[in-house]
Parts: C-alpha cells; structure tokens; sequence
C-alpha cells in the first residue's frame, strides 16, 4: 500500500511504530471572537431560549421541559437560563466509550482528538463503477476501509444502504458494524423501536447484561436539530432514549448562514448556541449524568445559487467561535470538514483541508467527514476517502510532537561529517532511515523522470488501487464465531417477526 525503501540483501526491514489510536490535539486554540463577544452570543442564545422559544414536537419531550420548570405553550418550550446551567452542570466533562477491543475505545473531552469519514450519504461514488445510490454492498466496503485505516476511530454511519428495507436497514447496519470492525458504532436516532432492538443486538453481542451496557456508553448517535428552532419527533426522542440507556448523543444543529441561520457568523452560531443547549438540556432531564457531546456543523451557502458551500472563510471561523464556546460550557464537542466539490479534485482537497484546519485550531474532541465526504453531503467517495485519509495520519504525526534528546539533536553526526559533506551515510541516517519519517499512503515523492517511468499515475489513480487492495484482503477484527452466528440467527427471528418501521 505504501512505497518503502528496500531494505539491504540479508535484513529485514524495520518497522515504524505509529499509534494513532488515543490522538491528542496540539495546536493552541484560536479565537475569532473576544471573550466579553463570546459571552454576549451564549447570553443571547439563553435569551432565545426565554423568550422565543424552542418548538419541540414529541409530547413526551415536553412534558421533560415542563417537569424540569421551562414553560410550554402548545408545542413551543421556552426554556429559563437556570434549566440550563444545571443541565450543563450535571453533563460529564470526560466520556470513556467502549469499543469492541479495550485499545479501541474512545475518549470524549475537551483535548481529545478523534476523526470520522463522512457520513449520512444517499450515494457512493468510486472511478471504477461510477456514481450510484448507496447499496448494502458499500455500506460494508466502506466500513471495511474505515476499519483499515486507524487514524478513523469511530464508526459512522457513511453511506444510507438503499436496497435494504427501511424496516431491517437497523439490523443490516448493525450486524456489519459489528461483523466487520471493533471501533466504536454508530445507532441512528429513528424510533424507539429501532433504537431498542439496536442496543439489545450490540449488548447481546459483546456479552453485556443490562447494567453493564447502562454503565458505560457502547455506542452513539448524532442528533441533528431543524433550524431554527425545531426538535423534531425522531430526534428528540433518541435523545431521551440513549440518555436513559447511557449512551452517547452528539448534539448537532446543522445551521447554514443565510439560509436558515442568520447570515453572519455570530448570528448563526448564536442560532447554533441555542439549539445545542436545548438539545443538551433534555438529555440531562431524561437522566442527569447522561454522556453528551455539544456539537456545530456551521457553513454558509453559496447566496448564488442556495447550494451548502464548506471549507469557506466562514465555515473556518464559525468552528473557531463554536469551539470558544465549547471550551466556555467545558462540554467535549464535534465540529466537521467536508467539501461541496464533485468529485474529488483540488476544490475538494482545498474545501477539505481549509474546514479540517478549522476544526484543529478551534479544538474539536470529533471531527466528522475528515476523509470522503463530496457534494456537501450527497455522496462518499472511495478514492477521496483514501486521500483524505493520507492529510489525517500527517495531523496525527503532528499530534506526537517531536523530541529533541541527545539522540536526536545527533552532536555526533554533526561532528561525523565534514563541511560540505552529507548526512545520507552518517551513522543516525543510517540507523533511522527506514522509520524516521512518515510513509504516505497515496503520495507519490519520487521525481518527474521516475513517476513517468511508472505510468504517471495521479493521485485519483493510485487511491483507486489502494482500496481495491485493501478491501481483496479486508484485515477485520477478530469476531467470536458462536457470537456471531448468534447475531445472525438473532436478527434472522427479529427479521421474520416484522423487524421495525421508522419513526417519523
């Protein structure tokens, strides 16, 4: 998959050793907002919640709100100041969530690092069999390069599998998840039916009994408000659900400046601000203590012609104001990159890259769509997935700083080689050069005459054969048989009895 020097007849090549696995961030945060600004939009965004109201559409979510003191009018809730400070009070700081293998688990707060391909397309896209609707076939392919490559740490939900019924879709993304990759999965919020028969499948499957899938969170789910100001049935309801059985909601209002959110960046993440705080407030209501990601996926569109641009100016300075006000509540959050381009050429790799750096220098804990994402949203692309991919282990190599001790500072190396000389013989090169640096995944670093020589592939072609490769040879975790064949014969029943329609 990677290029790697030869090494000398008669020794075996070293091997880097590299952990992507427990990243954390190391750039400085920014700001693109003073303090006394940044506590003018939280005051804001409760004045809103006072005065204006939130409209929330699930009876059961406001009697919560009612029994927690806001007051309800019809479907509107508004939601006193207090409400809030004591549901960001009991929210936990620090989220341990257990994967399928213990080296695999992730940690949510503030400093924390994760990445996550993009997620939530209704279709895929690759140069071998073009642009299509997402099939239960890429649904599996695509979490088997996201299982391949350890700079992803979290399972999303990548593409939607449309040939699957939308009554059994649960089971076929669960069964995959869990079939094909032990890192953290993901449930969508679609009903409490849906979302029950989801937990019991992964609580069976890893062995837990109830209390011990309640204890710690197994799983999550990203919740994603209707701006302005809408919590609809299925998204408030998979709040109280995961917040009762412990598990994880990634609060997400999805504000596009201009369209609706206000044009301006403090207006929109004020918007942002407001939705999440609601959202937040429930799950505490539901259960105190329930693990909750505070979360913004803000952009501007393109005032053109309405479409969602990403990796814009704005896009870049709504993450930094929205991480000021995560750090502010001191709640882990999720920010995201992404990319209107379509198809993965250098607007995608600029827009990618651009919405990415917003994310690191604003301190994100989750950084969804970092590596696939086209379109805004509409599609998964397996080459840019792959490329992408090759920008987050760079990041990753950042994250383990450098070091500067006797060995590396090489006084003797200095010494070795006289003025004029060269250090490719010098006895550090030589005993670092095969795992000093980083080996790319898709670069190509050899000179003009030499990339001619091999067939002048550009980056979209050699992407191409890297995950042919890796899904020839999928590396998976190791599953249980008895487990799996018991899931499987699980779902089989469940599948029989009619599975579970969608709430709407």
């Amino acid at each position: 998959m990677s290029r790697r020097r030869r090494a000398p007849r008669g020794e075996s090549a070293a091997k880097r050793q590299v952990n992507y696995r427990r990243l954390r961030n190391p750039f400085p945060p920014m700001d693109v907002f003073s303090a006394d600004e940044i506590a003018s939009m939280h005051d804001a965004a409760l004045r809103a919640l006072e005065e204006l109201g939130v409209k929330v559409l699930l009876p059961e979510a406001r009697a919560l709100f009612q029994t927690g003191g806001a007051r309800v009018e019809g479907e509107m809730v508004f939601i006193g100041r207090e409400i809030v400070q004591v549901a960001l009070a009991s929210a936990p700081r620090s989220i341990t969530c257990r994967a399928g293998s213990r080296d695999r688990d992730v940690v949510l707060e503030l400093g924390a690092l994760n990445f996550q391909p993009g997620a939530g397309a209704p279709h895929a896209t690759d140069r071998v069999r073009g642009r299509r609707p997402g099939t239960a076939r890429d649904f599996r392919e695509l979490v088997q390069l996201t299982q391949h490559f350890d700079v992803l740490n979290m399972m999303p939900p990548l593409i939607e599998p449309q040939d699957v019924p939308t009554h059994l879709r649960h089971y076929f993304t669960m069964e995959t998840q869990l079939a094909h990759s032990d890192k953290l999965p993901f449930i969508f919020s679609r009903g409490t039916p849906q979302v029950t028969q989801s937990f019991e499948i992964l609580r069976d499957f890893r062995d837990l009994s109830d209390a011990e899938f309640e204890a710690a969170p197994h799983c999550y789910t990203i919740i994603n408000t209707n701006s302005p100001r809408v919590l609809d049935v299925p998204m408030a309801q998979g709040l109280i659900d995961f917040a009762r059985a412990g598990q994880v909601s990634i609060v997400t209002p999805f504000t596009l400046m201009g369209a609706m959110a206000p044009i301006t960046v403090a207006g929109a993440i004020t918007l942002s601000h407001a939705e999440a705080l609601a959202a937040i407030t429930l799950t505490q209501l539901a259960r105190p203590g329930a693990p909750v990601c505070y979360g913004t996926f803000t952009s501007n569109v393109d005032m053109k012609s309405g479409a969602p641009a990403f990796g814009t100016p704005a896009h870049f300075q709504a993450s930094l104001a929205a991480g000021q006000l995560a750090r502010m509540v001191g709640l882990p959050w999720r920010s995201a990159a992404g990319s209107a381009s379509n198809l993965n050429d250098v607007q995608a790799a600029n827009e990618n890259q651009m919405g990415l750096w917003g994310c690191l220098l604003a301190g994100a804990t989750v950084v969804i769509h970092s590596a696939g994402w086209l379109e805004g949203g509409l599609t998964v692309s397996y080459e840019k997935l792959v490329c992408d991919v090759e920008v987050l282990n760079m990041v990753a190599e950042l994250c383990a700083g450098a070091a500067a001790g006797d060995s590396e500072i090489g006084f003797d190396a200095l010494a070795e080689v006289p003025p004029s000389g060269h250090f490719f013989a010098a006895a550090q090169t030589m005993a670092r050069y095969q795992t000093e640096f980083y080996e790319p995944v898709v670069h190509d670093y050899a000179n003009f005459g030499t990339w001619e020589e091999r067939g002048a592939e550009d980056a979209n072609t050699r992407a191409t054969k890297i995950w042919q490769d890796i899904l020839a040879d999928p590396k998976g975790p190791l599953v249980d048989p008895d487990r799996l064949q018991a899931m499987k014969d699980d779902i089989a029943k469940r599948t029989e009895a009619g599975g579970a329609p969608p709430e709407s």
